[in-house]
């Protein structure tokens, strides 16, 4: 072998390291593959940005993007609106609208889908959800995904309340319960988070300036 073509392979075995090192992990047994999360995505030592919503065009710092979505995919009554926005100095998302319960409804959201090809999130070296949001009072929701989710009705939920000033809320994993399914939460294998408003007859007004997995 001449030492052109020696060159060539040795500088196709480190392209291929490159691709395999950088590439996101399949799991045999796994109903979706896995995408680790690289250190050169964290932005702080405690934590893994989500979004902070400075972009206005509804791409999160994943390269996913947000969407909303209410009870009437299912024949509900609930009505939503969401812009992005600036309150109190702190660009935000904002959800706003009215849940009815009628027809069996009681729900409006926005929800980010976790990778860009629809694989898992391995998010287990993180406790949980971190949340700054600002609101009217009332109690809302953040629903994960995880593969084990295979139906719309199947999330794992946890409640904080949204008040009047800007607060943080630290939710950890341990908090969320399924809904819809008897599987605990595999932090590992996430695919969405929504924020949520639920269950409840309100008129519901949210802002969320930051969203981040935390340590």
């Amino acid at each position: 072998m001449n030492t052109c073509k020696i060159h060539a392979c040795g500088a196709l075995w480190v392209l291929l390291v490159v691709i395999i090192a950088h590439s996101p992990v399949f799991t045999f047994g796994s109903a979706l593959p896995v995408f680790r999360i690289d250190s050169a995505l964290i932005v702080q030592s405690d934590s893994l940005l989500i979004d902070d919503f400075s972009n206005s065009n509804g791409i999160s710092y994943f390269g996913t993007r947000w969407r909303m979505f209410t009870d009437r995919v299912m024949g509900g009554l609930s009505t939503a609106t969401w812009d992005y926005t600036t309150v109190e100095g702190r660009s935000c998302v904002q959800l706003r609208g009215n849940v009815s319960l009628a027809n069996n409804g009681g729900f409006i959201q926005i929800a980010l889908p976790l990778t860009k090809e629809g694989w898992a999130l391995d998010a287990s070296s993180f406790k949980g959800i971190r949340i700054w949001a600002l609101g009217n009072g009332e109690t809302y929701h953040i629903h994960l995904r995880s593969n084990d989710s295979r139906l719309p009705w199947q999330y794992y939920g946890a409640g904080f309340v949204a008040d009047s000033s800007w607060q943080l809320h630290d939710i950890p994993f341990s908090e969320f319960v399924p809904e819809g399914l008897e599987v605990e939460l595999k932090t590992d294998r996430l695919v969405r988070i929504a924020v949520v408003a639920i269950k409840k007859e309100i008129k519901a007004d949210i802002a969320v300036a930051r969203l981040e997995f935390y340590r």
